[in-house]
């Protein structure tokens, strides 16, 4: 797909306001009397100005929040559809600055919660990732490998930097872990629908109602969830249960699919659509 030309970066949010504005977006959705959309996108896949594109195609269509991902060489909640985008964009000459053109092109309409993994952070140095992140306008960040009680440097430069992280729960969390974590909560808790990677599945598992009923008990934050989820139905199903659906797989292969960067941005526009009726008639 060619390169779009570069847009003016948007200015920044205020980054004592990320906690603040993932809470906003949520309260907005929930006064419409629906969830909220939060699609996934790969930062800089296939490349940065297409990444800029299919962002701006997420806001376009009606997300309320987006998930930003990061590519990573070894991204290991990752399914084979996103892992294969994030290599792709890293075979380009992705960074961690060209994924994060995509968060500076909307996030001053819409939360940006960037999904990176810790050795990344790490690599990059804790203060310097959280302020790159906060200087693209970022809300927030999701670290899947980042356990309950470790890595207080990153989330202290998170904090500094006015960033929520936000943590994760899976069906095979402990109910009292799960309590400490949603008692922590920052932003949102990310509800993992079922056990194993990214990746769209036929079915949900129907133990996730009372999961989702239990996270949201539990915390004093919106509950979203992801992993599997790929069809309208299955956004209906889960917003009817959860403050938030995330769509990830299903509109990455969508980009990958299509065989040019406007094909792309109709079938990904397409989906969100329909994700929107879903929502709205849930």
């Amino acid at each position: 797909m060619a390169e779009a030309a570069p847009t003016t970066a948007s200015s920044a949010p205020s980054p004592a306001a990320g906690a603040d504005r993932i809470a906003a977006a949520f309260a907005a959705a929930r006064h419409d009397g629906r969830a909220a959309l939060m699609p996934y996108m790969m930062g800089a896949f296939p490349d940065a100005g297409s990444g800029r594109r299919i962002a701006r195609v997420y806001s376009d269509a009606g997300a309320d929040l987006v998930e930003l991902g990061i590519p990573f060489s070894d991204p290991l909640a990752d399914g084979p559809v996103i892992h294969a985008a994030a290599t792709a964009a890293l075979q380009a000459g992705a960074t961690l600055e060209s994924a994060l053109e995509a968060c500076r092109e909307i996030a001053s309409e819409i939360p940006v919660v960037a999904m990176c993994y810790s050795n990344m952070i790490l690599s990059t140095g804790e203060d310097e990732f959280a302020s790159r992140l906060a200087e693209a306008g970022a809300a927030g960040a999701i670290i899947p490998d980042l356990p309950l009680g470790e890595g207080a440097e990153i989330k202290e430069a998170m904090a500094v930097h006015g960033l929520a992280v936000v943590p994760l729960i899976a069906p095979t969390t402990s109910p009292e872990r799960r309590r400490e974590i949603c008692a922590g909560a920052e932003g949102f808790v990310y509800l993992v629908s079922t056990t194993g990677v990214t990746g769209e599945r036929a079915e949900l598992p129907p133990e996730l109602e009372d999961l989702a009923a239990s996270a949201r008990e539990e915390s004093g934050v919106p509950v979203a969830v992801g992993f599997g989820i790929s069809t309208p139905a299955q956004i209906a199903s889960i917003a009817a249960i959860a403050d938030g659906v995330i769509v990830g797989s299903r509109l990455v292969r969508a980009v990958q699919d299509a065989g040019d960067l406007e094909s792309a941005a109709v079938a990904v526009s397409e989906f969100l659509a329909a994700a929107r009726e879903a929502l709205e008639g849930s």
